[in-house]
C-alpha cells in the first residue's frame, strides 16, 4: 500500500486550492495519507525562500494574479486579500496534530477547513473560538484545542525538522517514497505515479 506524507500550511492558499484533491487521489489507489503541518516561514528561511513580503513586487503580482486563475480554474472562491492573513498558523496546526493524534472526524476536512476560514470566509484561524468551532464543525472535539497546545509544539517543531531532512521547501508538497511533489497544481504527478506504481 502506498503512503503519502503531505507537509502543509492551514495559512497557505495553495493548500486551499488542493482542496480535496489529495483525499479522492489517496481513495483511489488506496494510499494512507499522514497530514503534517510546518511553519511556513521557518521552513522558507531553512531552505531559501524568500518571506512574501520581502519578495519583488512583480513576483507578489504574479502570484495574486496566479491565485485568481486557479481558484477560477477550480472553483474555489477566494478573497486576495483576505481580512486575516498574515495570520498566526500554530493553533491550528496543533489543532490539526492533536485532530490526527486522537483520530475519528474528518481530517482531510479539518485541514481544508481551516485553509478555507482563511480564504475563503476571511475568520482568525488564531482565534481560540475559531478553531474550536472549526474542529466541531469536522467532527472533532473542540476540546483538542487544549490537548494540541499541551503537545503540538514538539510535533510541529519535529515535523520542520523532518521536511527539511526530506527535502521539502515549500507547501503544500507530496512525498510518496523518493519522489516529491510541490504545489497543488502537481497533483496530476501524484495522481500518476501512484498508478503507474501500482500496475
Amino acid at each position: 500500500m502506498a503512503h503519502i506524507d503531505c507537509f502543509l500550511a492551514t495559512v497557505s492558499p495553495w493548500v486551499y486550492l488542493a482542496g480535496r484533491r489529495l483525499e479522492a487521489i489517496a481513495a483511489r489507489h488506496g494510499a494512507t495519507v499522514a497530514y503534517r503541518p510546518v511553519d511556513p516561514g521557518a521552513l522558507f528561511a531553512r531552505t531559501g525562500g524568500v518571506p512574501l513580503a520581502d519578495r519583488h513586487p512583480a513576483r507578489q503580482d504574479y502570484r495574486l494574479q496566479e491565485l485568481r486563475r486557479w481558484s477560477a480554474h477550480l472553483g474555489l472562491p477566494l478573497t486576495l486579500r483576505p481580512r486575516h492573513f498574515p495570520v498566526n498558523p500554530a493553533p491550528s496546526a496543533y489543532a490539526v496534530i492533536a485532530a490526527a493524534r486522537a483520530g475519528g472526524g474528518d481530517l482531510p476536512g479539518l485541514v481544508h477547513g481551516f485553509a478555507r476560514a482563511v480564504w475563503a470566509e476571511e475568520r482568525d484561524i488564531a482565534d481560540d473560538a475559531e478553531v474550536r468551532a472549526i474542529l466541531a464543525a469536522h467532527g472533532h472535539d473542540p476540546g483538542l484545542a487544549d490537548r494540541g497546545l499541551l503537545f503540538g509544539a514538539e510535533t510541529y517543531g519535529a515535523n520542520l525538522e523532518e521536511a527539511v531532512a526530506r527535502g521539502v521547501f515549500g507547501v503544500p508538497f507530496f512525498i510518496v517514497g523518493e519522489e516529491r511533489f510541490w504545489g497543488q497544481d502537481r497533483l496530476d504527478f501524484l495522481d500518476r505515479h501512484l498508478a503507474a506504481t501500482a500496475s
